[in-house]
């Protein structure tokens, strides 16, 4: 990815539990200077409504309008496209995103992915971002994993994905859930190479109050 030139970042989010994780980082891209392109299923409209009290508009430019003033983004910082938009950009090769995240990503969606169903948007993009070698971050908010889901993870990693469980630490001493949630952003966004301050690496002090 080109680190000098604003990057932008495909974000999808599927009916996983963990839409606090795509939330948070929406808002750090976004508050990063990136340009995120984002995709939501259906059933992350109902994860949204039921973990954060979010309604997902299933109209794309009224969705972009409302999520774009929620997070301040500038003008055409934040585009969203429909699941079936096979017209948009990063449904092709010819113009594919920097990188792409699923976060959170549903067992449905990896399962669909390491198959190459490529049968919405979402499962398309991540196939678009695999052949043209760019990164793809996928973000499984399962436990336990059976050994199909490992498989499955085992496939996109040997094909170059980047598997990235949601998984925090604690030593930085989390205060509050929005601690836990920013550290697995930090990671994410590490991953990206997307500077941020989220959380104190290791053997830096947290800042004082």
């Amino acid at each position: 990815m080109n680190e000098a030139a604003t990057p932008t970042i495909l974000v999808a989010l599927t009916g996983a539990s963990g839409m606090p994780y795509g939330m948070r980082l929406i808002d750090a891209l976004l508050g990063a200077g990136c340009r995120v392109w984002l995709v939501y299923s259906q059933v992350a409209q109902i994860v949204a409504r039921q973990e954060m009290d979010l309604l997902l508009p299933g109209n794309p430019v009224q969705a972009a309008r409302e999520l774009g003033a929620r997070f301040n983004a500038q003008p055409g910082q934040l585009e969203v496209f429909g699941r079936e938009d096979w017209n948009c950009p990063p449904a092709s090769g010819s113009n594919p995103p920097d990188a792409m995240v699923v976060c959170p990503c549903s067992m449905g969606t990896l399962a669909a992915i390491a198959h190459g169903l490529a049968s919405n948007l979402i499962e398309r993009a991540a196939d678009v971002v695999m052949k043209e070698r760019r990164p793809l971050i996928l973000v499984p908010r399962e436990t336990p994993f059976s050994t199909l889901h490992l498989e499955n993870m085992l496939s996109l990693s040997r094909n170059g994905a980047i598997v990235l469980p949601p998984a925090p630490g604690f030593y930085h001493h989390p205060r509050e859930i929005a601690d836990l949630v920013d550290f697995v952003v930090a990671r994410i966004l590490d991953q990206l190479r997307v500077p941020h301050q989220l959380v104190p690496r290791w053997g830096e002090s947290a800042p004082t109050e």
